[in-house]
């Protein structure tokens, strides 16, 4: 196991020891559905809801699901309420269901082209009968938070649907709130949500655990899998047991997918801070600094002479060459004078870029595809010059595509992400573009935006559809 994932388990464990030592302190130890008060069932004394706006109460303590006697208030996890928090922001609602955005055809072709379908079969054998037996259920979703399969037990599966927990709905955190794959996936690391944890009411009579599923050679997010059920997934094995299942499936599609050319560079830079190139198979995540080197370099296959370079990387003109020069020495340690050459400064050999691929993708009016290998914005937190310009014409071109295809589906895609939550001209094209039957909830964003707009904050004032909060 990876020591972040070490790291991921200690803390649940750590949950786990005040959590599970008192279960009565969390949970009513019912199944969902069954006779009593569901668990999630907000009591007096319980936590008080949401404003109807979506923000949680100011106190960031949990009190205990049952109101068991002489039991205190549970302080909430940081990890819930940073995801609380960001619930607020995108406007999601303590009561209502997911919205079913796939079905039919449309969600059948979605899934027998998603490359999550070939790991399916070790999905189903290391999950079905634990679910099966337990009464919980299995979930598989896309990147963007959408159910590509929900399977368990028949009990479970009809309880699921009053919510919508079902295959085709989107489950992200922009859209539902906290829960575990959707929380996983903006985080980018397992999570386990027990309970009131939920940000939605409806959602509180289960608990989840869920971790993101990477390709095996990029290392792109692919979706995450996770497993709900009742009471009896309070528990930290729960969350180490999803994980594994997440790595075995990540193990089948690295054998089972093609592998890479000897010498052939593969940088994932989109939607993190930090970026991984992988040469030969072995894969290394950059500093920061060391990113946005490679992301230059990787854009200008030429090479790049040391005061071009310079201007490319720091906002500060006082920065010495000497400063760059000592940078580079480091990051040539990292790779190897095999892969940074110098005179030019340059990679070697033919780098696949994550963010090259996207561009590709636009100009041959693939705009699906581009849609698709877009995880976010380019080293969103990077200040660079050079990256800056890059991060911003193609994250340009992308929602320029998208707004001229007016596609409901791609349009709801970058909406409903981190980066386009806020993104005023994706929700006009967007409430254009959708059904009737789906519009009441996006013209209600479109209008919130809009008033938050004329309120007085500035486009220049907000963090625009490209910037990471």
């Amino acid at each position: 196991m990876s020591a972040t994932g070490r790291d991921d388990l200690d803390e649940e464990a750590e949950l786990g020891g005040t959590r599970m030592a008192g279960r009565a302190d969390t949970v009513t130890g019912r199944e969902p559905g069954a006779g009593g008060p569901d668990p999630g069932t907000p009591r007096s004394g319980d936590r008080p809801p949401p404003a109807p706006d979506g923000t949680p109460p100011d106190s960031e303590s949990l009190p205990p699901v049952t109101g068991t006697a002489g039991a205190g208030a549970r302080k909430v996890r940081p990890l819930v309420a940073a995801s609380w928090r960001r619930s607020a922001r995108a406007r999601v609602s303590p009561d209502g269901a997911a919205r079913v955005e796939l079905d039919g055809d449309e969600l059948a072709a979605h899934r027998d082209a998603h490359p999550l379908a070939a790991a399916m079969p070790v999905v189903r054998e290391l999950m079905g009968a634990y679910a099966a037996d337990g009464e919980h259920l299995v979930a598989v979703c896309d990147a963007a938070g959408r159910m590509l399969w929900v399977e368990g037990h028949p009990s479970a599966l009809r309880r699921a649907r009053r919510m919508n927990f079902v295959a085709g709905a989107r489950w992200s955190e922009a859209a539902v709130g906290t829960n575990a794959p959707g929380t996983a996936l903006a985080v980018d690391r397992p999570v386990q949500v027990v309970a009131a944890e939920h940000f939605r009411h409806p959602v509180r009579a289960w608990t989840c655990a869920a971790a993101p599923v990477h390709d095996p050679h990029s290392g792109r997010v692919l979706g995450a899998i996770d497993i709900t059920g009742g009471s009896g997934l309070a528990h930290p094995h729960s969350l180490g047991f999803v994980q594994a299942v997440a790595r075995a499936a990540e193990s089948h599609l690295a054998l089972a997918g093609p592998a890479p050319e000897p010498g052939r560079l593969r940088l994932t830079a989109l939607g993190r801070d930090e970026a991984v190139l992988s040469v030969d198979g072995r894969r290394t995540r950059l500093s920061r600094r060391h990113s946005e080197i490679v992301v230059v370099l990787a854009h200008r296959a030429e090479g790049v002479g040391g005061e071009e370079l310079l201007t490319l990387l720091y906002e500060d003109e006082s920065v010495t060459p000497v400063t760059l020069r000592a940078e580079l020495s480091r990051l040539r340690s990292v790779l190897g004078p095999e892969v940074l050459r110098s005179r030019p400064y340059r990679l070697a050999g033919t780098v696949d870029a994550d963010f090259a691929a996207v561009d590709r993708r636009l100009a041959s009016g693939a705009v699906a595809a581009a849609a698709g290998g877009y995880a976010g914005p380019l080293l969103p937190g990077s200040r660079a010059p050079g990256v800056v310009r890059l991060r911003e014409r193609l994250a340009g071109r992308v929602r320029a595509a998208l707004v001229g295809r007016g596609d409901p589906g791609l349009l709801a895609d970058w909406a409903y992400s981190a980066w386009g939550e806020d993104d005023v001209v994706v929700w006009r094209a967007l409430c254009a573009a959708v059904p009737a039957d789906r519009l009441a909830p996006v013209r209600a964003r479109l209008d919130s935006l809009e008033a938050e707009l004329t309120s007085g904050a500035t486009l220049l004032q907000r963090p625009g559809p490209h910037t990471r909060r």
